[in-house]
């Protein structure tokens, strides 16, 4: 870190001089214009782009030796999640079907990614979305919704023998997946351009710790999936009504402290971000007291079962890594008069 005084001309104003080295770097000269931003964290940024114009970034992918569609669509994943405002898929000869299908399944699981130009040899991809229109609040309460009901619905299905539903949940998961690409893909723009950062009025920090929460949000996400898929091989098993009872008491226990370690984030309650981590423990017993009442049944019946009762105790646990970011985020003091606006 380079250390410069600050002077007073005019009897006024305060003066710091620029680096030379940095000025020069920036093409910067004799009363050129540059532009002072007080950041949400109280920083001063200074920066010789002085409008308002996004930033614009193109990808180029050479698609020519490219054979695997998984390996194609993690690289579209992986460059929407970077921030590009623009993607160009090229290739020396005509695309196989595959590379179209691929970017068909991407354009349809991300926000705001649309074909603009299409030929035999380039596919060009760009961002329609601005991403000061989706605030970070907003995005975590609709996957804390999707997640949620996920979760229901799959003990729903194991309770009332519902094929259906249960593979209704396991394609839902998509749903809970595109929101958490967006807020990683908005929390990396916001890293590199800080007139973002002030539009939405959020700190650099406050994203991160938006973009853990999502995360978070989407294993749990991840657990109710695996619920219904091990639901799938004894959806036609009755269980005894004690057995089905303590599984559901178990998930509503697994829910609530989800629920919780939710409304402490959006109310900055520390306090009641320890409760909900103290009550993991009364979780973990009723889950164990499950996979001693499994060994009873048959094997297949125990096998999926003992995974139903994990992924309940893991969602659980995994809402309790909420509350812990709840308090790492109030004892860093972020949280409260540096809220979104949407956060109020």
């Amino acid at each position: 870190m380079e250390i410069r005084r600050v002077q007073m001309t005019g009897g006024a104003s305060f003066v710091v001089t620029l680096p030379k080295d940095w000025a020069e770097s920036q093409k910067i000269k004799k009363n050129d214009p540059v532009g002072l931003t007080v950041q949400p964290d109280g920083t001063l940024l200074v920066t010789k782009k002085i409008t308002e114009d996004p930033v614009q970034r193109v990808k180029e992918i050479d698609s020519s030796n490219i054979t695997d569609p998984a390996f194609l669509f993690r690289l579209l994943i992986g460059t929407y999640i970077t921030g590009f405002t623009m993607i160009r898929i090229t290739t020396k000869q005509r695309f196989p079907p595959f590379v179209r299908t691929v970017v068909r399944d991407f354009t349809q699981m991300t926000i705001g990614q649309e074909v603009v130009e299409e030929t035999e040899t380039v596919i060009a991809i760009k961002d329609l979305l601005n991403p000061a229109e989706m605030p970070f609040d907003n995005t975590i309460k609709r996957m804390f919704v999707i997640v949620k009901n996920m979760h229901e619905d799959a003990i729903t299905a194991l309770e009332t023998h519902n094929k259906t539903l249960a593979n209704d949940v396991i394609n839902r998961d998509m749903d809970a997946d595109r929101l958490n690409w967006l807020i990683a893909r908005q929390t990396n723009m916001l890293m590199q351009n800080a007139s973002l950062s002030r539009k939405m009025e959020i700190s650099p920090g406050l994203a991160m710790h938006y973009y853990m929460l999502s995360r978070i949000i989407e294993r749990v996400g991840d657990h109710a999936v695996r619920i219904a898929e091990h639901t799938l091989p004894i959806i036609d098993v009755d269980f005894d009504k004690k057995f089905m009872n303590a599984i559901k008491k178990s998930s509503a226990m697994s829910l609530e402290i989800f629920e919780r370690s939710i409304v402490s984030f959006f109310n900055a309650d520390m306090k009641e971000a320890h409760r909900n981590i103290e009550s993991i423990t009364a979780l973990e017993n009723i889950c164990g007291d499950i996979n001693n009442m499994v060994l009873k049944q048959d094997t297949l019946i125990a096998l999926n079962i003992a995974y139903i009762s994990e992924s309940i105790r893991r969602a659980g646990e995994y809402a309790g890594d909420i509350s812990e970011t709840v308090i790492n985020l109030l004892v860093d003091n972020e949280l409260g008069p540096q809220r979104t606006k949407s956060g109020k």
